[in-house]
């Protein structure tokens, strides 16, 4: 009997790892979202630490599209892009070497791109919200590396407070990972001050599927 009970409990706990997570809304079906912004609402950044001060890159200019079936997350799929140009780090000479050819090379490698391939982990925090692990290939200074995003979405219904972001349904998008600069073959010396080879890159980003 106890061995029948221990079967039981283990094919229910499976039975939930693979039912497919998603949104509770009003909303059905695929939707896709749009995230270009042209009051610059949307933000990407990046982090690094050095012997004298940290650096902290900015962006406002952020646009892509996403696109998934309302009831399962894991068919997420879509591209987010920046212009190196865009990003600012409050030193005009340090954007400058920057965005120049010794360190991201703008002229050359003009968008940091992310490209959705697949997501894990999800995980059901509110019927509007979920958590997950979202792969993809981040591509930065003409090389791309899989890198592993730690998400939260929040999907919002259109309505009276809605509609003063964007029209129709918005998508709240928080994402967080790290990279390395060798990776990417980027120095990470930056205006003769040594960075961190890590980097830590934030994303928060709304979208809306109004067409």
């Amino acid at each position: 009997m106890k061995n029948l009970l221990i079967i039981f409990i283990v094919i229910i706990f499976s039975a939930i790892s693979v039912f497919p997570q998603g949104f509770k809304v009003k909303a059905k079906g695929e939707q896709t979202f749009s995230f270009k912004d042209k009051y610059g609402r949307n933000q990407a950044s990046f982090y690094s630490s050095t012997p004298v001060e940290d650096i902290t890159g900015l962006t406002n200019d952020v646009y892509g599209n996403a696109s998934f079936e309302v009831s399962d997350i894991s068919t997420l799929k879509g591209k987010i892009s920046i212009p190196v140009t865009s990003l600012r780090t409050g030193i005009e000479l340090r954007d400058e070497h920057l965005q120049g050819p010794g360190w991201l090379n703008a002229e050359e490698y003009p968008e940091i791109t992310f490209v959705i391939k697949s997501v894990s982990d999800a995980k059901s925090v509110a019927d509007n919200k979920l958590e997950a692990k979202v792969k993809g290939d981040f591509s930065v200074h003409g090389i791309t590396k899989e890198v592993v995003a730690d998400v939260n979405l929040t999907y919002l219904d259109e309505g009276e407070q809605t509609k003063k972001r964007a029209p129709g349904d918005l998508l709240g998008v928080e994402a967080k990972f790290n990279i390395s600069l060798s990776d990417y073959d980027v120095d990470n010396m930056v205006l003769g001050q040594k960075v961190s080879d890590d980097i830590a890159v934030t994303a928060t980003l709304v979208g809306s599927n109004s067409k």
